[in-house]
């Protein structure tokens, strides 16, 4: 369930509510006044940031109060995650100062900034994958008992910190064992098992579901009730929002408005963002025509344990989305469909001829290309610089024996322009790019191979709203040359937004489809809870 539905739900339950919304204007501004009369525990002060020539933040002003949820909201590449890190310790700032309960500090790094409260939980998950959850939770810090650690000890305190979170989690699991969201959850976890004056989270609901989201957005607020300060940093406005008593918005290094988070909206928050109106996030929908051809079909596909009995078509010119929960299989069919994963059964056709997909290559042959939901563990090599990642599925097109560098760097310096990626050099590792210049690279390299179907899935997890922006009329301007494309996606107004049709998938099924008009919100989720009447239809 996304985000927004997991919200509305609290919102219904006034008991469970996470943010101030529904309080009167009077009364929320009156609220608000009070906690910004406290002095902030954490402030930086003209704080600017430069890595070599480059300048990353320039002057930034920040106060981090007791009992407040402060949202740091910017388009990718605008210093949010710098400055965060600055506030943790984990690097200096070029100039400027920090000041921890109105005195100066400098934090000789991060154990000196969690000695004084502070902690970040980073957008990349830091755990030993071998090491089970207890001990993840306790690294650096292991309770001992004489010589030896107390496991018992651990397990028990580390139980009562995920059940406190919500998340009933095995302690003595490995956490190579856990899903991504898991993971994500035991690194929260080990955050607020210390002593957390000052909590800076940074994506912290990217590989969330949205009841996952919604039960950390309610442990959030408990923190801040009871004096904590914390940093959110997020690329949902909507949830930003809901969560935020204060917003900070940054843009290209520089800090644009400092307010409070009652009376804003996304819009006026997207706009400061990247300066420029994005009300019209989707394009308008142009289905292709009726005589169009169907470019992919697939009938009867099963893959064990995940799908069964999956059919659906897809016509050139169109945009056909999947939604569904978390375990439906929707990413399990498209990776059988793009030969990363058997089936067992089922046929595919491209035009109407049928296709013998065994793996990647095949696909590729066939003319289906598949993006990935996890850029950075299964779609670019981000400890290698753009080129060889733009170029490596297309690699034949630039050499069979050896590789024309300078073809490779003609066709690098097209991508940048075309798909307007952002970077400060060009020469260093992908890691170094924000998210949303690598997921711009990322299409930029499956483009390379020209496929007649692109399946994209989860296209912009983790990106800015300009980011989306691209991406949403980078697809429909495919669509429009005749690229038939299946969009998966966990957020509802995407899945709703772009498509020409909608399959939702429900316990490894096709459960439905919806087109035109009833491809709403509404039917979706009906569809995917198996809501009696929507299931009846």
């Amino acid at each position: 369930m996304p985000f927004a539905q997991a919200a509305a739900m609290v919102d219904a339950a006034p008991e469970l509510r996470i943010g101030f919304r529904g309080i009167p204007a009077q009364a929320e501004a009156a609220r608000w006044e009070q906690e910004m009369s406290a002095p902030p525990i954490l402030s930086a002060r003209s704080v600017s940031r430069a890595f070599g020539p480059v300048p990353v933040l320039r002057g930034i002003n920040l106060d981090l109060r007791p009992g407040c949820v402060h949202a740091v909201l910017g388009e990718n590449g605008a210093g949010k995650s710098t400055l965060m890190k600055i506030l943790a310790g984990q690097i200096e700032p070029s100039a400027g100062s920090l000041h921890v309960d109105g005195r100066p500090v400098a934090f000789a790094g991060v154990r000196d900034a969690e000695a004084h409260g502070i902690v970040l939980i980073h957008q990349e998950l830091n755990l030993a994958p071998h090491l089970t959850v207890a001990a993840n939770i306790f690294l650096g810090r292991e309770l001992r008992r004489g010589p030896f650690l107390h496991e018992a000890a651990m397990q028990a305190r580390a139980s009562a910190v995920l059940e406190e979170l919500g998340c009933l989690l095995d302690p003595s699991a490995p956490v190579r064992s856990l899903t991504v969201a898991q993971r994500q959850m035991v690194e929260i976890a080990k955050a607020v098992s210390r002593n957390v004056r000052v909590l800076i989270m940074d994506e912290p609901t990217a590989v969330l579901t949205g009841t996952e989201a919604a039960v950390l957005a309610r442990f959030i607020r408990k923190l801040a009730d009871a004096g904590a300060a914390i940093a959110y940093i997020s690329h949902k406005l909507d949830e930003a929002l809901a969560l935020a008593d204060e917003v900070t918005v940054l843009r290209d290094g520089a800090l644009v408005a400092t307010r409070p988070a009652a009376g804003l909206t996304a819009n006026v928050v997207a706009r400061l963002m990247v300066g420029r109106d994005v009300s019209d996030l989707f394009p308008p929908k142009a289905p292709p025509g009726g005589d169009a051809l169907v470019a992919l079909s697939v009938q009867g596909v099963a893959v064990p344990g995940w799908v069964q009995d999956a059919s659906f078509e897809l016509r050139r010119g169109e945009i056909l989305g999947f939604a569904g929960l978390v375990g439906a299989g929707r990413t399990e069919l498209m990776e059988a469909v793009a030969g990363l994963r058997p089936r067992i059964t089922g046929t595919i056709r491209r035009d109407g001829a049928p296709v013998h997909i065994r793996n990647l290559r095949d696909a590729t042959a066939a003319g289906i290309a598949y993006l990935t939901e996890d850029r950075k563990g299964r779609g670019l090599l981000i400890g290698q610089p753009p080129r060889p990642n733009l170029t490596l599925l297309a690699l034949r097109q630039y050499g069979r024996v050896l590789v024309d560098e300078r073809q490779e760097d003609a066709a690098l310096a097209q991508a940048v322009r075309a798909f307007d990626i952002r970077a400060a050099r060009l020469d260093g590792p992908v890691a170094h790019l924000s998210g949303g210049n690598q997921q711009k690279l990322l299409f930029a390299k499956i483009l390379q191979v020209a496929p007649r179907v692109l399946i994209v899935d989860e296209p912009t997890r983790g990106v800015d709203v300009g980011t989306k922006q691209q991406i949403y009329r980078l697809l429909h301007g495919l669509a429009a040359e005749g690229v038939a494309i299946v969009l998966v996606s966990s957020e509802m107004a995407e899945v709703t937004g772009l498509p020409h049709r909608v399959c939702v998938m429900r316990h490894g099924r096709i459960a439905g489809e919806l087109a035109g008009d009833a491809v709403t919100a509404d039917a979706v989720l009906d569809l995917a809870a198996e809501v009696p009447d929507a299931a009846a239809a």
